[in-house]
C-alpha cells in the first residue's frame, strides 16, 4: 500500500469516527467494561499470588517440646533438626520467652493471665523451611519426621490457610478466563454490529469505489482501522478505570498489618499486564471488524447478484 493510499485510509477512518462518534464511543465503552472485568480478575489474581508467596516465605513449623527436657537434650535436638535438609533455620523459644510473647500478643487484655504460672506454656522450636521444600506434601513429610524425634510432643503448621488460598487463586484464574471468554464473544459481535452500521451509512460510497476498481483492501482498511482505534480506546479506558478502582480500594481498606497485608503492599498491574489489556482491546477491534466486514460484504454481493441477474 502506497503512502497516498495509507493517507486516504487514515482520512476516511477519521471522518467515519467523527460522523458516528457516539456509536463508536458506545462500542469503545462496551470494550472497556469487558476489559475492566478481565483486568479486575488479573489484578485480584496477581495480588493473591503475591500474598500467597509472602505467606510461603513465612511458613514455619512449631514443634513443642516435652516438659522437663534438659539443656543438653535440648541442644542435641536442636542440632538434629538443623541438620535436616528441609530446614532453613531453627529458633528455640523457652517457656519464659513464650510467656512474654503471649502477654505481648494480648496487649491491653494481658491482665486475663494474672494468677497463671509463667511456665504454663511449653518451650518450642520455630522451624523455617527452605523455599524448595515449601510445597504442602513436603512440609507434611517434614512434620511427620519431626514428630518421631525424641523430645517433641506436637508439631503444628498453617496448612489449611495455605491450601485454601491456593484454591482461591486457582478459582480466580479459571473464572477470569471463563468469564472473559463469554464477554469477549459478546463484545466481538457488538464491534461487528458497529461495522455494519458504518457500512450501511457509506453504502453508496463503497459501491462507487467498487465501480472505479478499488481493491478489497482499500475498501476494508478504513473500517478495520476504526475497529483498532475503538479497541485501543476501550483498553485505555479499562486501564484508567482499574487504576481508579485500585486506588479507591487502597483508601477504603486500611488493613495495616492485617492478614491480607497492608494496602501499601498491594500492587497494581505491571507493564506487561497493562500491555495485555491494550493488546486484547486492539485485537477485539481488529478481529471483530474484519470478520464482520468480510461476512457482510459477501452477503451484500449475493443479494446484489440476486437482484441484478
Amino acid at each position: 500500500m502506497s503512502w497516498s493510499q495509507m493517507s486516504f485510509v487514515v482520512r476516511r477512518a477519521s471522518s467515519n469516527l467523527r460522523e458516528l462518534l457516539w456509536t463508536h464511543m458506545l462500542t469503545s465503552g462496551t470494550m472497556a467494561m469487558t476489559l475492566f472485568i478481565f483486568g479486575s480478575f488479573m489484578l485480584l489474581e496477581s495480588n493473591l499470588q503475591s500474598l500467597l508467596k509472602g505467606w510461603g516465605d513465612q511458613i514455619q513449623l512449631n514443634a513443642y517440646l516435652e516438659r522437663g527436657l534438659g539443656s543438653s537434650e535440648t541442644e542435641s535436638l536442636l542440632n538434629r533438626v538443623r541438620a535436616l535438609p528441609e530446614v532453613l533455620r531453627v529458633r528455640h523459644i523457652t517457656q519464659e520467652q513464650a510467656w512474654r510473647d503471649f502477654r505481648a500478643a494480648l496487649g491491653a487484655q494481658s491482665n486475663v493471665l494474672d494468677g497463671l504460672p509463667s511456665d504454663v506454656l511449653p518451650s518450642s522450636l520455630e522451624i523455617a523451611v527452605k523455599p524448595a521444600f515449601r510445597d504442602t506434601p513436603l512440609v507434611e513429610r517434614l512434620a511427620a519426621r519431626l514428630k518421631q524425634e525424641k523430645g517433641i510432643t506436637l508439631v503444628e503448621y498453617p496448612r489449611d490457610w495455605i491450601d485454601r488460598l491456593s484454591l482461591l487463586v486457582l478459582a480466580v484464574e479459571w473464572v477470569k478466563w471463563l468469564l472473559a471468554g463469554g464477554l469477549f464473544v459478546i463484545t466481538f459481535f457488538i464491534v461487528g454490529s458497529t461495522v455494519k452500521l458504518a457500512i450501511l451509512a457509506r453504502r453508496d460510497e463503497i459501491e462507487i469505489m467498487q465501480l472505479v476498481g478499488s481493491s478489497r483492501t482499500m475498501i476494508q482498511a478504513p473500517f478495520v482501522l476504526e475497529g483498532m482505534v475503538q479497541g485501543l480506546v476501550g483498553g485505555a479506558l479499562a486501564v484508567a478505570g482499574l487504576w481508579g478502582a485500585f486506588e479507591l480500594a487502597r483508601q477504603e481498606f486500611s488493613l495495616s498489618g492485617g492478614v491480607w497485608g497492608a494496602p501499601n503492599q498491594w500492587q497494581f498491574l505491571d507493564i506487561n499486564g497493562m500491555a495485555l489489556i491494550l493488546l486484547l482491546g486492539w485485537f477485539l477491534g481488529f478481529a471483530g471488524s474484519l470478520f464482520s466486514l468480510r461476512r457482510f460484504i459477501r452477503t451484500w454481493r449475493v443479494l446484489k447478484s440476486a437482484a441484478h441477474p
